[in-house]
């Protein structure tokens, strides 16, 4: 489904396919195989551009969606951030070869609040050379319990790990994106960077918010309501 935006300056129009925007997301503690089956359905009936699953699903997802044109993305070091580098790196390495083509990382949130930049830009980096080009990487700063200066400074040092993308949230926080934190990332990251608008997308408006504030992804359970114009409540 197509729409025309405004582009991220503003100086014009740009066209959109929405579908091909939306990480298709299941990431609850709850979730069975029968959903992440009927998750990856939706995701070739609708045209979304991944599913994101927790790691134990990769390879379910990975199987079910083998042939189509849908992506598996999952996360890493989630939620809180707070696993080893090392930890990350090897969960990385398992979740692509069992068939994950981008991999959601959490930073390690207390050491940039503690001004540790070299610790953080190593545990990014960390992810990056595990995922060794087998995979995109994109980098959850957790927007929600940052301050601004804080924000800046997670997205300079994603971006010189070597990270693919930036992204808000990992939506099981105190919030999730924000238009305003979008702009904002977009433009510390700069234009080769992707930006991922993530956690409390709920519905088409939003959705297209985020996109004109400089989203390149959105990830999000409401999918389907997205694309079809309706509401969710999902959390996600």
């Amino acid at each position: 489904m197509l729409f025309l935006i405004a582009d991220m300056k503003g100086l014009g129009l740009m066209t959109v396919n929405i579908a091909k925007m939306i990480d298709h997301t299941a990431l609850k503690a709850d979730i069975t195989k029968e959903q992440i089956v009927k998750l990856c359905d939706e995701a070739k009936e609708y045209g979304f551009f991944s599913v994101c699953v927790n790691p134990a699903w990769v390879k379910t997802a990975a199987e079910r969606l083998k042939g189509s044109e849908v992506k598996v993305c999952t996360v890493i070091g989630f939620p809180l951030g707070a696993s080893t580098s090392e930890t990350k790196a090897f969960e990385t390495k398992d979740a692509i070869e069992k068939g994950a083509t981008e991999v959601d990382m959490v930073i390690n949130i207390g050491a940039l609040k503690d001004q540790n930049d070299e610790l953080v830009e190593q545990d990014i980096r960390a992810v990056v050379e595990a995922a060794s080009g087998k995979a995109l990487v994109k980098v959850i700063i957790e927007t929600s319990l940052l301050s601004q200066e804080e924000k800046v400074r997670a997205c300079k040092l994603a971006v010189k790990a070597g990270a693919d993308y930036v992204k808000t949230s990992t939506g099981f926080s105190t919030g999730g994106a924000t238009v305003e934190d979008i702009k904002l990332m977009r433009e510390t990251a700069g234009p080769n960077i992707g930006v991922k608008a993530s956690g409390g997308v709920r519905d088409r408006e939003g959705a297209l918010q985020m996109i004109e504030a400089g989203a390149t992804r959105i990830g999000a359970s409401a999918g389907i309501a997205i694309v079809k114009g309706e509401q969710s409540d999902a959390n996600y």
